[in-house]
């Protein structure tokens, strides 16, 4: 099944859910209010509504910009980050036959575990999986203190690997950062009050045919539904329905059986 399909039979119950739902309200309205009592005040209203709905759009707009922002952002880690596994399982090969192997093996436990538990860790903030993630990388940097270079060459290599390491721990503390960061509780109270007050404020236009106003108010309603879901899903960076995906971490995996990264260094003095 498609990404389009499968995000069509999430989203399109939601938007018409909430189009529904604000019809269904409008009908109650207007039994409640006849629509002589509204056509006195049709262009206070309009005022009213151009400025409350300008204030919304921009609010949503500025929102949408921040969570894609975020979300961009999220994507660039993990991909920055499987390129450093990459590049130090690769210099590693550099370093003697011993300290080769342990930091190799560290680093494919690490992605392996990466990949099977700690991506769906970030999703439900189980922080005890991702701590222990974190201790199979610690053990990487155990791997490569514990080396003892025994040429200039492989003194050079070292010096390479702990600049790939030290890259590598700071992008994975960008990544899990990238997916704790939330939209304020303030600013989705602020996102919901506003749709509320905005596809409200419909109810006291004096349309003359129902049928032309409901049909404007569940537009408007459907369109809000839909900014909204997409804010909610990109917040969610390794969650949501269109998440970030592993996809760099295995291609990095694939990349680990090729003869550069299999080279001893034993040789070279």
């Amino acid at each position: 099944m498609s990404l389009w399909f499968r995000t069509l039979l999430r989203l399109a119950p939601i938007v018409f859910g909430v189009s529904l739902l604000s019809v269904l309200g409008l009908f109650g309205f207007r039994a409640l209010v006849p629509l002589e009592g509204l056509r006195g005040s049709t262009d206070a209203v309009g005022n009213y509504l151009q400025t409350v709905g300008g204030i919304y759009a921009v609010l949503l707009a500025f929102v949408v910009y921040v969570v894609w922002g975020q979300y961009n952002d999220a994507r660039g880690f993990v991909a920055r980050e499987a390129t450093a596994i990459v590049d130090l399982h690769r210099t590693a090969s550099g370093l003697p036959n011993t300290t080769r192997v342990a930091i190799q093996d560290k680093l494919q436990a690490y992605l392996d575990a990466v990949v099977s538990e700690e991506w769906r860790a970030m999703t439900r903030g189980d922080d005890a999986t991702i701590e222990r993630v974190g201790a199979i990388l610690d053990e990487v940097w155990l791997a490569i203190h514990k080396c003892r270079p025994g040429s200039a060459t492989q003194q050079a290599v070292y010096s390479e690997v702990l600049s790939r390491f030290n890259e590598l721990s700071d992008v994975r503390t960008s990544r899990l950062t990238a997916s704790r960061t939330r939209i304020p509780p303030a600013m989705r109270v602020l996102l919901y009050l506003g749709a509320l007050i905005t596809i409200g404020s419909m109810y006291l236009l004096a349309f003359e045919q129902l049928w032309l106003h409901a049909l404007a108010t569940g537009m408007l309603a459907g369109a809000i539904a839909h900014v909204l879901f997409l804010i909610v899903d990109l917040d969610h960076a390794f969650g949501g329905h269109c998440h970030v995906e592993d996809a760099p971490f295995l291609r990095a995996r694939r990349t680990f059986t090729r003869p550069t990264h299999q080279a001893s260094a034993d040789a070279v003095v």
